[in-house]
């Protein structure tokens, strides 16, 4: 008669002890997401901390509200139920009553209306920037290009690590990093204490900038340009996400933030400039075959394999490119057009901002991999001259 029940026991324990080592096997994040976060990020700019009093300005509040009304009206249901004796009668409607109940909600109102719209006001304010950089949201990854202050003239892609991006394919398992979903390429770097106006948009759906810890969430949205801004005063590492649903790897574009000193980033700053300097290839310069094959399975890791797959074989309504007619096709103008200006309304998105080598490379990689032996070449060259 006991046996059920102890083996009922045992299981439940066995249960738990599995769910206590397995549940959580993450450590808390600094600048993002932690183990059962319950309240908001810890704050890094006046904008946040001004959001977090105002959350709990508001839950006071109303609860405050909620508990006066909710305690007068079960006290009068109570006081005067029928059971003890109470009769029903119509009372007179008195002129305080009257003007008692519509005043007291207005200045309740007001009260909260008068700092939301301050922090709101605060929020929209983009004037006045020290730097202003654009980001572009892709499916799904983030452009980033700096258009304004030092490190004008910067761009890049910014890509969910390869190496998180595999073990999430298969299925998460092993040790688990802090960082895990969270992990880029190539994260966006600004300065501390400089006020950062962030512009944006998108090349295909609609995505969303959003950084908790900045207090900044703005909707990237295509064809249209739209601004946020926060100035972090705190140095670290600080991440988000795409805050709308984009598509089917909605889960794989993250956002990570590097704030460094006003020294640091004008490093950072002059290291890049000198990485874009070195890309600037001589278009003129002709390639052999297997350097620039080379070349272009690197260009291709960093910026097709997220979409088309390592396989080239595609997925969903991502075309395959092994086999691929355009591929295959003799005229390579073709695909140099497609990697220039996009097709199908942006789902495929364009690549100009790759330099010509990076994009023929990676033509003459896709043209000579997997079972496309096509044996064709392309020049940057041919790809400088299809720009114009």
């Amino acid at each position: 008669m006991n046996s059920i029940p102890r083996k009922l026991v045992q299981f439940a324990t066995g249960a738990s002890a599995w769910l206590a080592s397995n549940a959580y096997a993450v450590n808390d994040l600094p600048g993002g997401p932690a183990v059962r976060q319950l309240n908001l990020h810890p704050a890094v700019t006046k904008i946040a901390e001004e959001q977090a009093w105002l959350h709990w300005f508001m839950l006071i509040v109303c609860t405050v509200v909620f508990v006066a009304v909710f305690a007068v009206m079960f006290y009068s249901i109570w006081k005067h139920r029928k059971a003890a004796g109470y009769v029903a009668r119509d009372l007179p409607e008195p002129l305080w009553v009257e003007i008692g109940w519509t005043l007291v909600p207005f200045v309740i109102v007001i009260g909260m209306a008068l700092p939301a719209t301050k922090v709101l006001v605060a929020q929209k304010d983009t004037t006045n920037a020290d730097l202003t950089i654009k980001a572009t949201g892709i499916q799904w990854k983030w452009g980033y290009d700096y258009i304004k202050g030092e490190g004008e003239g910067i761009g890049f892609v910014s890509t969910l690590d390869a190496g998180q991006r595999a073990m999430s394919n298969d299925g998460a398992k092993g040790v688990i990093p802090d960082d895990y979903l969270f992990k880029v390429d190539n994260p966006l770097v600004v300065p501390v204490n400089k006020k950062v106006r962030i512009i944006t948009t998108a090349n295909d759906v609609i995505h969303a900038f959003m950084v908790p810890a900045f207090g900044i969430k703005q909707d990237a949205i295509p064809g249209f340009v739209r601004d946020t801004w926060f100035r972090a005063e705190k140095t670290g590492d600080f991440y988000g996400q795409c805050a709308e649903l984009c598509g089917k790897e909605h889960a794989y574009m993250p956002i990570h933030v590097k704030v460094v000193s006003a020294e640091d980033y004008s490093k950072w700053v002059d290291g890049e400039k000198k990485k874009m300097a070195a890309k600037l290839d001589d278009p003129t310069k002709v390639w052999a075959l297997d350097d620039i094959l080379k070349r272009g399975e690197k260009v291709y890791a960093s910026n097709c394999a997220a979409c088309h797959q390592a396989n080239g074989k595609g997925a969903g309504p991502i075309k395959p490119l092994d086999g691929a007619a355009v591929v295959l096709d003799a005229d390579k103008t073709k695909q140099i057009a497609v990697l220039l200006n996009g097709q199908n309304n942006g789902a495929m998105p364009s690549w100009k901002a790759l330099s010509d080598t990076d994009i023929a490379a990676v033509i003459s990689f896709t043209k000579n991999n997997w079972s496309n032996k096509t044996g064709q070449l392309v020049q940057p060259a041919e790809v400088k001259s299809a720009r114009k």
